[in-house]
């Protein structure tokens, strides 16, 4: 049963990932309940995640299942067994996982996408550096940033930054929480050849905080894309998307100059945009016209463009 749906699915997704050369794509994601895997390309690698459930079985039952699972996939997508990094992950409602370190092994290797190099490591996180879902949503914003400056919140790994970038953007700034990431967004600046400290600022902040503090019309594009939920100790308050988006959003409009744009992203399956509360001219859920090609029918994160009054 595995095989014959992890082959159907590679054949289809393989074939679609050659055609528009991309590189790194999600192959499988728990497709069937008795496989609870995602399985992911990262060039030459593999990075493959069980979710954890109760399997009821061993740990040595487990331990046969999960390489006999392997060598499987390794057969069917023509993978060496040394190119396979393996992880297990809670499943939690958005990205609360993404801060989380598994290990000391590292791993890092640089990937491309769309012309562009990113810094992605397999071994050391619950993600790996690059969220394949935005793909398309990256690749929209770095077609309207020439010329504007651009404001990049809760970056992780900076893979916004960088696209903003490469559309030709007069001004990036890169903002987070977390300093690991920030160094990550700043490398991946640099990879790509992005190097001005003046012309790319990276700043380490709460978000929450940071948004009151920006004059008003300030930039001309913000991409947003929150964890669902998050109370971490250095932040003064804890962040709850579905109560705090409307303020976020808002504080960010407040922050565009006339005509500017706002990309809000969000990964809460049950998230309800409440509209009428926002100050933008115009909204557009642009959700299914972002999903990539590997994500059709799997994909749970709403994504939006909003217009600011000109």
């Amino acid at each position: 049963m595995f095989i014959n749906r992890l082959s159907k699915v590679y054949k289809h997704i393989g074939k679609l990932a050659r055609k528009q050369q991309v590189t790194c794509y999600r192959v499988y994601d728990h497709d069937l309940p008795e496989f609870p895997l995602c399985i992911e390309f990262y060039g030459d690698n593999l990075y493959i995640a069980e979710y954890k459930r109760n399997h009821g079985m061993t740990d040595e039952a487990h331990d046969d299942w999960m390489e006999a699972c392997i060598e499987t996939i390794c057969s069917i997508l023509s993978v060496q067994k040394e190119n396979v990094f393996l992880k297990l992950r809670q499943r939690k409602p958005g990205r609360l996982g993404q801060y989380q370190k598994v290990d000391a092994q590292q791993h890092e290797f640089a990937v491309s996408e769309n012309g562009l190099q990113f810094i992605v490591n397999l071994s050391d996180y619950l993600d790996t550096g690059l969220f394949l879902d935005h793909r398309l949503t990256r690749q929209m914003v770095r077609e309207q940033c020439a010329g504007k400056k651009v404001l990049n919140l809760f970056a992780y790994t900076g893979s916004f930054s960088v696209y903003a970038a490469a559309g030709g953007a007069s001004y990036v700034e890169t903002v987070d929480l977390s300093k690991t990431y920030l160094a990550w967004a700043e490398r991946n600046l640099q990879l790509n050849g992005f190097t001005d400290e003046h012309k790319y600022k990276i700043v380490h902040a709460d978000v929450l905080q940071y948004l009151q503090s920006i004059p008003a019309q300030s930039f001309d594009l913000i991409v947003m894309d929150p964890p669902t939920f998050s109370n971490s100790k250095r932040m003064e308050d804890f962040l709850d998307i579905q109560r705090d988006h409307v303020r976020l959003i808002n504080q960010c409009l407040q922050a565009l100059t006339p005509g500017g744009v706002l990309y809000f992203s969000t990964n809460f399956r049950r998230f309800q945009l409440a509209a009428d509360e926002l100050q933008a001219a115009y909204i557009k859920d642009i959700t299914r016209a972002t999903t990539p090609f590997d994500f059709e029918g799997k994909l749970f994160r709403w994504c939006y463009k909003l217009h600011k009054a000109e």
